[in-house]
């Protein structure tokens, strides 16, 4: 059946009576201690096989049977053929929870249950629901590549990623430590989930940890910027949650919370109503601290080099010297097109002055031409002129627990570029909404970008080319669509590059013929990307409101001409 059982029964009777404090305690309600038999015991979740679990065992879980034999005569045996009946009835709960819109889950110790059922589980899963996200707890490195091939998105790079920066935020280890980890499961990079603080771990401002939350700002930035693989921000990281009460059974341990539920003291006051009571007994420091975990989140999302680019550690031809610690100083690239950047993390309290050597392979691999960059830090600001020379030093100014974020582009100074001129007075709003309408009808009907369009500030129309004329209520999506994809206020940017480096998925048949040999791209956050020298805004929410106001259909041609205008 579901369980395995031991021999005796469990009877906690015999426990209570051994134990002064049940008797007290029982003695104030008799019905918390109603006798309890359980007949026979079943095998505690952690694999306690016998009837007398001990209070740090997991008593009040079983173990269900997944079809493996744990007392064969020659160790385990497997049997899962037939199915066992476990795997149906689990993936049943699972695809239960899919159902009512559970987009991920996060299966603990998800090492307890073999890999043959995890691989059956998510198979049938994914198949109905493709999108969907399973994270597993895993703490052999050496079982990481298994549940990778078993269905799992991502694994907790617990024993790791996390316990190296763990070590290097309280001084423990060498911040050049970082490279082993993240090279011994290179090949599975993308599957490993960063993390700082979760459940089973001391929260960063605790007494047990480092008593200061700042001091993990550096290792938040490696953590989002080093890789294109996820990170997890646990809840009140943000606020530097201490997690110093005592509550329930695990008492003041620096954790919020294994067994209990609980209510932490910096979310109950961030989350309240701007000017409640509540809210003004938020601190000037967690403030503070939300402020640059959420600059770290934008920028994570809104740079692409960060988001899909390639990464280049520089630790190796950084070792110590007076331009540079290994033990507190951390520095790589990352470039995607023609956008580059060096990061440069500093995990000790002293501000430095820093020369970050950057190798000639590094200009080979990343494609880095030598010549001079006008560069921003994004965390700061800040701009200046660097020459950039193989094995050179980048010079770097940066504080205590900082992060420096240095962004340039490869080709040549902004000033510099030369393309065509363009007249013609634009309406800024429905120009962009015309990149958008672009890849929405792509999007939603397979056509091409149109090839007709007229947009002013009064109305606009756009003509393309589909397969079918569309339904009134197809109709009605485009514009709900639209108004959806104004509303998540996407950034608007720009990218500079020649026509050697044009990403894949943009298309050039639409150019003029005496088009300038340097392009700027429009990208619309993660949605769209078309060459244009057109004005636009700076993100969708400036917009407005798209108002579809009519349709023409010509079967002969199948050509749909949409006519709409922005309301602002």
């Amino acid at each position: 059946n579901n369980f395995y059982y031991t021999w005796g029964d469990l009877d906690l009777n015999e426990v209570r009576q051994s134990r002064p404090a049940f008797t007290a305690y029982a003695a104030k309600d008799a019905k918390i201690f109603e006798p309890y038999t359980e007949c026979p015991a079943k095998a505690t979740g952690n694999d306690r096989f016998d009837n007398r679990p001990s209070v740090n065992d997991w008593y009040e879980t079983v173990k269900l049977n997944y079809g493996i034999d744990y007392c064969d005569a020659g160790g385990r045996s497997y049997h899962y053929e037939p199915v066992p009946n476990t795997w149906g009835k689990m993936t049943d709960i699972l695809l239960y929870w899919a159902g009512k819109g559970v987009d991920g889950f996060r299966c603990d110790m998800a090492e307890m249950v073999p890999t043959a059922f995890w691989s059956y589980a998510t198979q049938i899963l994914k198949a109905r629901y493709p999108e969907i996200v399973v994270i597993g707890e895993v703490y052999d490195p050496n079982q990481y590549r298994n549940y990778v091939k078993a269905g799992f998105d991502y694994l907790y790079d617990k024993v790791g990623m996390y316990d190296c920066l763990r070590g290097v935020i309280r001084g423990e280890r060498p911040a050049a430590s970082i490279t082993h980890e993240w090279q011994v499961v290179d090949d599975i990079r993308d599957h490993m989930l960063y993390f700082l603080e979760n459940h089973d771990e001391q929260r960063i401002a605790s007494d047990f940890f480092c008593g200061n939350a700042e001091k993990a700002i550096p290792a938040a930035a490696l953590s989002l910027f080093f890789q294109k693989n996820p990170f997890m921000l646990y809840s009140g990281q943000e606020f530097g949650e201490r997690g110093m009460d005592k509550e329930g059974f695990s008492g003041e341990d620096g954790r919020t919370t294994i067994f209990d539920y609980w209510s932490p003291e910096t979310l109950a006051h961030a989350y309240q109503a701007p000017g409640s009571p509540a809210a003004h007994q938020q601190s000037v420091a967690s403030k503070a601290l939300a402020a640059q975990y959420r600059q770290l989140l934008r920028l994570a999302n809104e740079e692409r080099a960060i988001r899909e680019g390639d990464t280049f550690d520089l630790m190796y031809v950084n070792p110590q010297s007076e331009h540079f610690d290994p033990r507190c100083h951390f520095a790589f690239l990352r470039k995607k097109g023609g956008e580059a950047m060096l990061v440069v993390l500093n995990f000790s309290a002293e501000a430095r002055e820093l020369g970050v050597c950057i190798p000639g392979h590094a200009f080979d691999y990343m494609h880095l031409p030598e010549e001079e960059v006008a560069v921003t830090e994004l965390w700061s600001g800040g701009k200046k002129k660097v020459e950039l020379k193989k094995d050179g030093n980048f010079p770097v100014s940066i504080g205590a627990y900082g992060v420096r974020i240095y962004k340039f582009n490869v080709k040549m100074d902004e000033s510099e570029f030369i393309l065509n001129e363009h007249h013609k007075e634009e309406f800024p709003p429905a120009h962009t909404a015309e990149h958008l309408l672009n890849q929405l009808m792509h999007r939603m009907f397979g056509c091409e970008r149109s090839r007709n369009a007229h947009i002013e500030r009064k109305k606009s129309k756009m003509t393309f080319v589909v397969d079918h004329k569309p339904s009134r209520q197809e109709e009605k999506e485009i514009e709900t669509e639209m108004n959806r994809l104004i509303e998540l206020d996407m950034p608007v940017t720009y990218e500079f590059v020649d026509r050697d480096h044009i990403p894949a998925d943009v298309k050039l048949d639409r150019l003029p013929e005496d088009a300038s040999e340097t392009l700027r791209l429009v990208r619309i956050g993660d949605y769209d990307v078309c060459p244009c020298i057109g004005k636009h805004v700076r993100s969708t929410a400036q917009i407005g409101k798209f108002v579809l106001l009519g349709t023409n259909w010509d079967e002969p041609s199948h050509s749909l001409r949409i006519r709409f205008k922005i309301v602002q």
